[in-house]
This record gives structure tokens, sequence and C-alpha cells, in this order.
């Protein structure tokens, strides 16, 4: 994070190039092994550098990031290409040895759970490292996304995350990047998401995984333009980004994509991707090229066409679907993941104190009043008249539907409308034939002139009795007010509601209303077009038309505080995605009701998620009349123009599909709220009821993908997570973290780092410059806030804790208490950046290409060694520990797990030995056991070998028989970019498999200690 420094040949930049990686090694070219192994120390200029990470690129030879460990570079970050500069592997034949005279070999065994840390997890490990080590409850569901995208199914971890409304996604995605990072496949992360979630979906990563992500909102923006060149690559500044979808699309970011390559790219809200020839899609596409990971995530992952979910398919895989517009989703199901409330793991996984059961959605019966029965009474009239046969007042079918369904909203809601179609007829926009039709048959002129003035002169009549309606006269405004003082919301409660509504003009009307009403002191309001901030900040109203960006994040956070005085938000379908608004409410009014079910689902959503600790309550207003309009002709009962006639169905249906088929999507098998509401308005213009437009969607959808929105992932081939298995020499990272500190900052904390320990469990400390560097990623109104940077007059302070009931207060209570949700202290994960900093410092205290010499009780002289082989990529496909001993007879490799070191006597109780007994005999024996080490090696890698080819073979016939079954396809590509696109995908299968040779690393030696000695040794 920050600014990094490159060194490339002869020349030094302020900024590293984003160089391409190869998709596998060129053919001229084979490398003497995989690549340097992160962790392991290089010579390069005369300075020794630390391994961070090591790519191949297509024409530099592999590109290794390193951090500084000599004096003159200590704590610099540079790259480096082996093509271009002598990167000298240190051979571990002549490592070293060296004394270790610290109290319990204290420092050596730091070192040893130092390499231990920045060792990445290899290919073969398939487990969870980190699963339980975040500020999450522990949620087998929330693991899932991880599991499978990190499964053998997968040739790269990519993933469609596609679970409904409210079950954790932006859980599921942090803890697949934090064991992204600890595979060595998340140092480069790009998050992309919709603008008014992007400090949401920031502060999660950073709070509960320790993820820090540069923003670049229009704050960000600025930020960029202060710290580097103008003109250069941002992305190569800053390796961990969140961006909204519209700011990257924009120029100042757009053209450098091409030139970045991510280790991992989330995309949230992706089903606003899949149109072909749109920016978004494009943009979509070019990142799906130009990283490893990709995780894509949407509760509404298609909608209902098969191109189209293909579309979002082949960003995961280009060779998953051969034919777009028929296919088996049950061959997709190693690339998503769906669950729904009621899929039996999220249903047994999730209790009452960490998401309530959904109370009922409440229709509110309210008989309009006499004006506006005249309303209705005209449109019955002359605008949707009973009969078929009779005339409408307008020749557009669409039209009259409109004006109900905003008078359904409220009379301001009407008139608004009238006026825009009124100035439509007024000044007519020229025919333009949509997605390429012809143009339908010209009218005659007379004809249409003849139908523009009836439509306008019955506008006019029905604004004219719309005009009529004041707010005394509005039935439902009543009733909310009814419905708001039986909650209690009003002065002195701190009860908060949200009130949802599709029209704009009713949004503002009800904040200008309402407040008053309820009995909130009005003072002189400081903006004359938003008159609802006079009310002391009770009032919010949030919309796409009036409100920005940023405004909308600020109302937003200020709705989740606690403490802020805001009681009532009126809001419409801006914050129908995404948007969290369930941690100080569980009150949700609908003002009006969409005519849509996945639209009523989406704003239930919002109070109805994943960390809801009161019962979700819902409420609907439903504006009856009792003017006759239609007789059903199933049931032979009356039909009238009002909210029964589709909005009170359509809100009963959605609490039955919560129940039962999990998600409204599975109703009607639409998948877009748009496309539900034109299917059901053509419906109702065809005479059909709400029910049987249902019916007659369900049968006519795209049958095969209903399985995707059917309850996929609730049933599992094992009920656990794996979980990896990793050596460790400390019981936790808290008390690995205590040692280390210890050992670092000598004498002792407390003095070089003003270090102060709390009984609560937090530790603050000033950090040093080093440290800050790691922390810029984190956005500065954070730093400032926080005063982790340092001021004129005082120094910053850290603040941490690795309590997780500590952290989880302090989260709740910056949720609910203070000006911003962001807690003042930070829980430290495993990729948290202060451990991060302080492994970087431990690996550097035995010193250039040296081993410690331990006392241990072992019966012989045991050598402790790290061995790696890697693919072509550079990413590790086996990592051994081994524990080399007899070496004067017939050696004994162990594998180092947790039983064995503690039989060797590894750990926090070990004597210590401040000189070895036999240093010379130790060295000479350093070639031996490297030797053995590497025997050992070349066995295991033939076994793995078959492991890796039994992963990667069932991949390579399925891109087989992709070619194949494309070849006959209806919309094939040529045959040219298919042999193109097998060849890429086989050529990655192919870098996947182990390359080159082993890097050995000699760890420690452990020299034989007797019983005799306890007690007289260090």
């Amino acid at each position: 994070m920050g600014v990094e420094a490159e060194v490339v040949g002869s020349r030094s930049d302020a900024v590293k190039d984003v160089r391409k990686p190869a998709e596998a090694p060129p053919e001229e070219w084979s490398p003497a092994s995989g690549g340097y192994a992160p962790g392991a120390q290089v010579l390069v200029r005369d300075d020794l550098w630390l391994v961070r990470k090591c790519t191949l690129t297509e024409h530099d030879g592999w590109m290794v990031e390193v951090t500084g460990i000599s004096p003159f570079v200590r704590g610099m970050d540079a790259t480096f290409y082996d093509r271009l500069d002598v990167v000298q592997e240190l051979d571990p034949r002549e490592t070293e040895l060296v004394p270790d005279d610290s109290r319990n070999h204290r420092r050596s065994r730091l070192f040893l759970e130092a390499i231990m840390r920045k060792t990445f997890l290899p290919q073969t490990e398939h487990g969870l490292a980190l699963a339980d080590n975040f500020l999450m409850d522990q949620q087998v569901h929330q693991l899932r996304p991880a599991e499978l995208a990190l499964s053998m199914k997968n040739p790269q971890p990519r993933i469609l995350i596609a679970d409904v409304v409210g079950l954790g996604k932006t859980l599921e995605i942090g803890v697949l990047l934090a064991e992204l990072i600890r595979r060595g496949r998340g140092e480069r992360i790009l998050v992309v998401t919709p603008q008014h979630v992007l400090e949401q979906f920031q502060r999660e990563l950073w709070t509960r995984f320790g993820i820090p992500l540069v923003r670049l909102d229009s704050t960000g923006i600025q930020r960029v333009q202060q710290d580097i060149p103008a003109g250069r690559n941002p992305f190569a500044y800053f390796k961990r980004v969140i961006i909204s979808v519209d700011t990257l699309k924009s120029d100042v970011y757009a053209h450098h994509l091409e030139h970045t390559d991510w280790d991992a790219v989330v995309i949230d809200e992706s089903h606003n991707l899949v149109n072909r020839g749109t920016k978004n899609n494009a943009l979509a596409r070019l990142l799906a090229r130009k990283t490893d990971a990709l995780v894509l995530a949407s509760a509404t992952p298609h909608n209902g066409d098969a191109a189209s979910f293909a579309e979002l398919v082949r960003m995961l895989d280009e060779a998953a679907i051969a034919n777009q517009s028929q296919y088996e989703v049950e061959d997709l199901k190693h690339l998503y993941i769906r669950r729904t409330k009621t899929s039996d793991e999220v249903r047994e996984a999730i209790k009452d104190d960490v998401w309530a059961r959904r109370g009922p959605s409440k229709p509110i019966p309210v008989a309009a009043t006499q004006k506006e029965l005249a309303v209705f009474k005209e449109l019955a009239t002359r605008w949707i008249p009973a009969g078929s046969s009779e005339p409408s007042a307008s020749r557009h079918q669409l039209v009259p539907y409109r004006l109900l369904k905003t008078f359904l909203s409220s009379h301001r809601a009407l008139l608004e409308t009238i006026k825009t179609r009124i100035g439509n007829l007024d000044n007519p926009p020229p025919d333009k034939p949509k997605n390429g039709a012809k143009k339908s048959r010209p009218v005659d002129p007379a004809v249409r002139e003849a139908a523009r003035k009836i439509e306008r002169a019955a506008l006019v009549d029905l604004r004219h009795l719309a005009e009529q309606i004041e707010d005394q006269d509005s039935a439902k405004l009543a009733a909310l007010l009814d419905e708001l003082r039986s909650m209690e919301v009003g002065p002195g409660s701190d009860t908060r509601v949200v009130v949802f509504s599709e029209s704009i003009p009713t949004l503002k009307w009800l904040a200008e209303a309402v407040p008053a009403a309820l009995g909130f002191n009005h003072t002189t309001s400081p903006d004359e077009k938003k008159p609802w901030l006079g009310f002391g900040g009770a009032v919010q109203v949030m919309h796409g038309e009036a409100t920005t960006d940023q405004e909308q994040q600020d109302i937003v956070e200020k709705f989740g505080l606690r403490d802020d005085p805001i009681r009532i938000l009126f809001t419409g379908d801006v914050a129908s995605e995404g948007v969290n608004l369930h941690q100080q409410c569980h009150h949700l009014v609908h003002y009006d009701l969409p005519w849509s079910l996945i639209r009523i689902e989406q704003r239930n959503g919002r109070i109805d998620r994943y960390g809801q600790e009161h019962r979700p309550e819902f409420r609907a207003l439903i504006l009856t009349s009792d003017i006759p309009w239609r007789t059903d002709e199933t049931t032979g009962q009356p039909r009238t123009l009002d909210d029964r006639l589709v909005g009170e169905k359509l809100l009963m249906r959605e609490a039955e599909a919560h129940k039962i088929e999990g998600s409204a999507e599975a109703v009607t098998g639409l998948y877009r709220a748009k496309e539900e509401e034109n299917r059901l308005t053509q419906d109702l213009i065809a005479g059909r009821t709400v029910e049987e437009s249902i019916k007659q969607s369900q049968q006519g959808g795209a049958a095969f993908l209903t399985g995707l929105l059917g309850q996929v992932g609730a049933v599992h081939e094992h009920p656990e997570v794996a979980r990896a298995v990793v050596p460790k020499l400390f019981q936790s990272t808290a008390d690995y973290f205590e040692e280390a500190l210890r050992q670092v900052c000598r004498p002792n904390p407390e003095d070089m780092l003003s270090l102060r320990r709390d009984d609560d469990g937090t530790i603050a400390f000033e950090p040093p410059r080093d440290l800050l560097y790691r922390l810029k990623a984190l956005p500065k109104s954070y730093l400032d806030e926080q005063q982790i940077l340092p001021r004129k007059t005082e120094p910053g302070r850290v603040r941490i804790t690795f309590s997780k009931k500590l952290a989880g207060v302090r989260l709740k209570a910056a949720r609910e208490t203070t000006a911003s949700q962001w807690p003042n202290v930070s829980y430290v994960t495993d990729v948290h950046p202060v451990l991060d900093w302080l492994t970087d410092k431990v690996l550097v205290e035995i010193g250039r290409h040296k081993a410690p010499v331990l006392a241990a009780t072992v019966d012989s002289p045991t050598f402790l060694v790290q061995g790696i082989y890697s693919n072509a990529l550079g990413k590790p496909t086996i990592v051994e520990w081994m524990g080399v001993s007899n070496l004067h007879d017939n050696p004994v490799v162990d594998t180092l797990t947790a039983d064995v070191l503690e039989r060797y006597g590894v750990g926090p109780n070990m004597p210590g030995r401040a000189e070895p007994r036999d240093m010379p005999g130790l060295s000479a024996l350093v070639p031996d056991a490297i030797e053995a080490a590497h025997r050992e090696l070349v066995v295991l890698e033939a076994k793995y070998r078959e492991q890796i080819d039994e992963t990667l073979d069932p991949y390579r016939k399925r891109v087989a028989d992709w070619k194949q079954e494309a070849l006959f396809a209806s919309a094939r590509p040529n045959e040219a970019e298919l042999d193109r696109t097998a060849e890429r995908r086989l050529k990655l299968v192919k870098s996947l498999q182990t390359a080159g040779e082993p890097m050995l690393r000699l760890l420690a030696v452990l020299e034989p200690h007797t019983a005799a000695e306890e007690g007289t040794e260090r």
C-alpha cells in the first residue's frame, strides 16, 4: 500500500509498472526453478531483500517483489526482474549456523513461526486456514463459497456468489479474499461495487478481516492526484483498491486497466454486467481477462435469459458453456453457489441473536376519501374502462396504468406524471425504432392529432381532480401517521422507521408533511430545496435524483448510528440493493408497493438481513375504493381499481415465497424487477389477474435456469468445511504478537513504542514510520479520526486488540454511539497490516543466510528444512516442512506436524543454550541434511504430481468436450477463435503443474539436550 519503488536494470522510478504475467512459460525459455519462494532471502545489487511475491512475466522473466532487509534498503519495497538484474538465491548448503542466546530460544521460535506464516499455502491445500480468526460469528454457510472457489474443481479461484438478499455476501467475500492472501494470490485486489455501498464494503473488510482497501471515490481521486505524478497508473501505487463501477469507467482510470493485472477482482451486483455492448459489460470482460481470481456477487444473478447468464458464467470460465442458448445449469455447480434463508444449512446455523425471525407483512387497508374516489372514478371511466371494447383516453396502452400506479403512490406523484405526459404531447419526441426494430406503419397526422387532443383534454380533467386533493384529503397520509404513532415514532422516542416509495414527488411531500404532524420541532431549514432538513436531522430523504453518492453514503451511515437524531428515512429504490439499514431499525413501511415481487423482496431485505437483532416488521398501506370496475371471470367477484388489484397480492405472495421457495424469483421465473413489472402490466392490459400472470410467467420462463434459483448448495459432501493443516509454534496469534514485540522492540516495547495495555484488552502504541506506510491504504478521514497519523504537537496512536469480545463491543458501539461507524480499536487478524509488519521484522532477526541452533529433546542433530516446489506461475504447488535426523547412519525425515514439534521439545519451555556444543560438527552436516531433504522432496513430488494431475485432468477433459460441443452449437464462434480459447485454457492448466527444481531452505538445527542440563542453561 502506498508508493512503491521499482528497481529495473539500471533505472529506479517512483512507481513500478504492473507488467503482464505470462499464462505459461515462454516456449523458448525453461527456468531453472519455479521462481523465488516468498519468505526467502535474495541478494540483488549487493543488498539483501525478502521475497514477498514472485510472478512470471511475458518478456522479463520472474518479477520478484521484495522488501529491503539490509540497512541501506530496510523497509523499502522494490521490484526486480531476473532477466534484467542478477537475483541471487542463497545456496542452502552454505547456510551459516549461529547461536541463539535469547531466553528459551525466543528469537529462533519467532523466526520459525514467521517463516510458517509468510510461506504461502500450496496449490494442493484446499482447506481453509484462517476461518477462525475473523470478527464474525462462525457460520458454516458463510465459509462455503471460499471452500468451493479453492476446491480442486477449479483451476482458478473463480465463483459467482448468488445468495439471496441478506445472507452475508460481504462476509463470504472477505473470507475468500483473506484465504487468497494467505495463498499468495491476493496481493493485488480490486473490488468494484455500486457507489452507495463503497464505504460500507470497505469498512466491513477492514473491521472484520483486517484487509485495508484504498477507496477511490471523489475524495480518493483527490488523494491520488496529490500522491502520484500526473498521468501515472494509480493502480501501480495502490495494490488493494475499492472503486465504484461508474468511477472505474471514467477516463481517469479506464485507460489504465489494459496495463494492469490483478490477483483478485470482486464485482458486486454483477447482474448489471450481462448486457453485451454496454460499458459495464466491456469493463467486466476486460477485468475477467486481467485477473487470476474472480468473484462475482449478485442476489439476482440473471434476467431469465440463457444467453445473459451464459455471459456471466463465461467471465468465470470462457470454456464453461459451449451453446449459450442451451446448457445444463447442473454442469456449472463448480462455478456458483446459491442459498436462501430456507436452505437447510442456513436455517440450522442462523440463530435469533444474529438474525431475528422475520415478522409478518401486514397490509393496512385504507379507504379512499371522497376526493380520491373522484380520481378513481375518472380512471375507471375514461382511462382503464372495464370492457376491452370500450375506448381509453390514450391510444398508448401503458399510459393509463402509469397514471393509476402513480396515483396509488400519491396525488403529488400523479400530478407530476400528468405534467410530464402533457409536455410529451405538446412536444412529442421524434419516433425512433428500438433495438433495430422497423418503424411502425405511419399514422395519419389528422388521426394522431385528434387522439392527442382527446388525451390532453382527459389529462387536464384528471389534473383538475387531483389538484382538489389536499393533505387532509389523503387517506394514506393519515394512515401513515397513525401507523407511525402506533410504532411510537416521534420526539423523545428511539424508534426508527424506513418508509419506501417509488415516487420522488411522494418522498419529498411526505418528508415535508410527516415530521410536523408527528410533533418534531421545526427550525429554519438551511436548504430551501430540502425543507425536511429543518427538523433537526430527524428526517432524511434519499433518492437518486437529488442526493449525490456521497450524500447517500452519509445518510446510510447516520441511519446506522444510535446517537444520530435521524428517526425517519424516506427512500426509494436507490436503497433497495446492497444497503444496510438494519443496525438501528426493524420497522419498514411500504407507502406504495412496486408491481414486482423482486423489488418488494429487495426492500424488505434492507432490514431483514444477517445481523438483525430484532424481529423485522413490515407494513404496507393499501388504498381501497368502492368504485366498481371488472368482474373476475373465475370467481365472479368484483375487482376494484386500487391497491388490491396488484400491490396487496404481491405483498402476500412475497411473504409466502420467503417461507416456501426462499426467493421471489423462483415464483415468477423472471429475474429482473423491471421485466417483471412490464410483464404484469401487459397481462393486466390483456385482462388477466395477478395470479394468472404469475402462473403464465412460471410456465413461460427459462425452465432450465430454475435450478439456479433453488436450494443450490443446501447439501454438501462434507458437513464441516475442511481446514488447512499448517504447523505452528504458538498457541495463538496474540501469543505470537506479544513475544515478537518483545523480541523486536528491545529492551521493551513500552519505552520504544510508548505502548500501553488496558485491562479491557486494548493495546495502544505509537506506530513507527514503516508501519504508517502500510496503513496508508485506509481512508485519511479514518486515520485522522482515530488519531493514527502524527500531528504537529503529538504522535499518532494505533489501537488494536486480539479480543473478539472487545472488538465486537467496540464495533457495535461505533454503530450506535459515535459520529462514525469506524470502531476505535482494530481487531488483529492473521492478515492485518500490524501483524504483517511485525512478522517482517522478525524475519530479519536471524540475519542473512543463517540458521539458528537450538537445544532440544532430540536423540541426534535434527535439521529443520523447508522444501517448496512451485508451478510455472511462481505459486507453490508443494510445501513440505521436514525434520532431518540420523545423518551419520540412515537419514530419517519427519514431517513437521504439531505433534512432531512437541516431541522435539520446540516450544516456550525450551531451556535454551547460549552456545552450541559442537558448532563445527553441525556445520559439516548441513550439506548432507539438505541432500536428504531434497531426496525426500523428490519422492513426495512424484506423489503430489499424481494428485495435481488428478485435479487438472477433469478440467482438460471439460475443455475438450466444450470445444467439440461448441463446433455444433447454433451460435458458435469461428473455429480459429475456438482453438485460441481452448489453447488458453489448456495453457493455464499446464502452467499449474510443478515446474523446475525445488527451493530448499535450512531453517534451524536442533542439538540434543539432556535432562542433566535442566536448570543450567538459558
